[in-house]
């Protein structure tokens, strides 16, 4: 391609080339580096290049796709505004033809030193192009980035006719990153709607489930202040426990929704310290206990258990919040067993309750906010839907992870996983 004026039929065919390649159904990337593919072969003298994106956050050029670079290498590199071919270019909004090494080696003088190593590392030598052609990717007011390709053969060069061409190529980029980001919008619009969608059915559920423990706690509390009823102690113990029991659910509630809250807005602290978890365990089987006597609990974890390096205050709502299911969905009562495994490179906590079980269809979702297992026998079961999805965050944040095992009317096991550490001899 040598020509001096408008583009040949074999540069329209090309263009064609690149029309096509836009679109088709990949993601940005991908297309991106389909396209760079399709102007290698359009481009005789296109030895090596690059799209790239102005990145707002950095305030840098970044490589979005490229050939004849080894693009994870040239990923290292970051142009500042105004540095090199791809900073004046963006500068100047215009195709800029550098038709000799000359030219080349002015345009990327201001280049910084760690960038030409990028650069000489990404190619595999040290080298300046001989001839390089770039061209602004913008669609409307919005300017994305730089076009820019060059040639290391010395029988390669561009001519001033292949300067209209790779403006074309780079406005079709264009169109494709602006495509690309419109739809981007038009999802988060519709996500925004969804998760609105979701927030209003969220409180109507709270405000539900919030009012039945109130409602307990205003009934026994009302008949027991009834002057025509004289209760005996053994009632009054008993309404009391029941109001107890009652505030217990809401305070539980309550502080599902402030631990959620803080997980949503990332700000969830871990201060990890070496625990034996055996003894978590311990403790938070003898609380359950204490609040429900039909539940019999098993801690079973051999004496040379790992020690763990994780936040003790985290782990141990952890096994809280599973063990409160555990109960809720096991109102006959029964076995719990919450049992330690170490494996070579993590150790595993299992709870194991002899409940209702959750369906296979229920399993997936479980630990989504707000999901709540449907009972078989539409038992009402208190609660807001986030204790396993809390679990799940702080677990996961700590390099762990959470699954279920689980048949209807047979019980259900709740696993979890986190790296090992030392050998509990080492913690006193």
């Amino acid at each position: 391609m040598t020509g001096v004026g408008a583009p040949l039929i074999g540069d329209f065919n090309a263009l064609a080339e690149v029309a096509k390649t836009l679109v088709a159904p990949l993601e940005l990337p991908d297309l991106l580096d389909a396209v760079m593919r399709t102007i290698v072969r359009s481009l005789e003298q296109a030895d090596i290049g690059a799209i790239m994106l102005w990145d707002q956050p950095s305030g840098v050029f970044r490589p979005a796709a490229a050939f004849g670079y080894d693009l994870a290498t040239l990923k290292e590199i970051g142009l500042r505004a105004g540095e090199s071919i791809t900073g004046k270019v963006y500068d100047e909004g215009r195709a800029r033809l550098l038709s000799g090494p000359e030219e080349v080696r002015q345009a990327m003088a201001d280049m910084r030193p760690f960038n030409r190593q990028v650069m000489a590392r990404s190619i595999g030598r040290e080298t300046t192009p001989l001839s390089a052609v770039a061209a602004p990717i913008t669609a409307g007011d919005h300017r994305y980035g730089v076009l820019v390709i060059e040639a290391i053969q010395p029988h390669k060069l561009f001519m001033p006719g292949d300067l209209s061409f790779v403006q074309m190529l780079a406005d079709l980029v264009a169109l494709a990153i602006d495509r690309d980001r419109l739809e981007a919008g038009a999802d988060a619009v519709r996500e925004a709607r969804r998760a609105e969608h979701m927030r209003s059915e969220v409180m109507a559920t709270l405000s539900h489930e919030l009012r039945m423990p109130l409602a307990t706690i205003k009934g026994y509390a009302s008949a027991l202040l009834m002057d025509e009823f004289d209760w005996n102690d053994e009632k009054g113990k008993e309404f009391l426990g029941l109001i107890e029991g009652a505030c217990n659910d809401m305070e539980g509630m309550i502080k599902d929704i402030l631990d959620s809250s803080l997980i949503e807005v990332d700000q969830l602290r871990l201060v990890a310290e070496p625990i034996l978890l055996p003894r978590i365990a311990g403790e938070v089987a003898a609380e359950v206990h204490h609040r429900s006597s039909i539940h019999h609990l098993v801690v079973d974890f051999p004496a040379d258990f790992p020690i763990v390096e994780a936040d003790p205050r985290w782990i141990k709502q952890v096994f809280r919040n599973i063990l409160d299911n555990a109960v809720k969905y096991s109102t006959d009562g029964g076995l719990i067993v919450i049992k330690g495994e170490a494996r070579s490179s993590d150790v595993v906590v299992s709870v194991a309750d002899q409940g209702i079980g959750i369906s296979s269809e229920d399993v997936i979702p479980l630990f989504e906010k707000y999901f709540r297992v449907l009972s078989a026998s539409s038992l009402h079961v208190p609660g807001t839907g986030l204790g396993l999805p809390i679990a799940r965050a702080i677990v996961e944040a700590q390099g762990g992870r959470i699954w279920v095992e689980s048949k209807v009317g047979e019980g259900t096991t709740v696993f979890f996983s986190l790296p090992r550490g030392q050998p509990a001899k080492a913690l006193k």
